[in-house]
């Protein structure tokens, strides 16, 4: 006996396998992300430590961060998020400054002049075979500066 497929019973069997193979391929999809994520964790690559000079700020605009290397070594990536109402801080000499709304921060993201009641936002530094790395993804909240927050080679 012949077994006859009508079109309502094919259209059926072909919608449940494109169906399989799309969440096949979303599941092989999400696998991949998670293996890069893992490999890099988002951190922001700032470059070779010996290409950094003591007593020196670099900004990152593309990572959101300026690193400030102080003059014992230690490595700070300070948030430009101005913490009174999210401006983009501006580096000088002396520290930061906010364009909106003049706030002011020494060098080590501290509150100098308000409206900003507390210091810039930190994000964690790592150092990996004489690589700075940076992860932007976790921003950390502080009052003041504390030489904890220091990261050396």
């Amino acid at each position: 006996m012949e077994k006859k497929i009508n079109r309502r019973k094919f259209i059926k069997k072909a919608a449940y396998t494109i169906a399989g193979v799309e969440l096949a391929y979303l599941v092989y999809d999400v696998m991949q992300v998670k293996e890069r994520s893992e490999s890099d964790k988002g951190l922001f690559k700032a470059g070779k430590l010996t290409s950094f000079e003591s007593n020196r700020m670099y900004p990152f605009t593309e990572g959101r961060f300026y690193l400030s290397v102080l003059e014992d070594g230690g490595l700070l990536a300070i948030s430009i998020k101005c913490t009174h109402l999210g401006c983009m801080v501006e580096a000088d000499a002396k520290g930061f400054q906010c364009p909106c709304h003049a706030s002011s921060f020494n060098k080590y993201g501290e509150v100098l002049s308000p409206p900003a009641t507390r210091a810039l936002d930190i994000f964690p530094v790592k150092i990996k075979e004489g690589e700075v790395l940076v992860d932007t993804n976790r921003p950390i909240k502080r009052k003041k500066f504390d030489k904890s927050q220091l990261t050396y080679a």
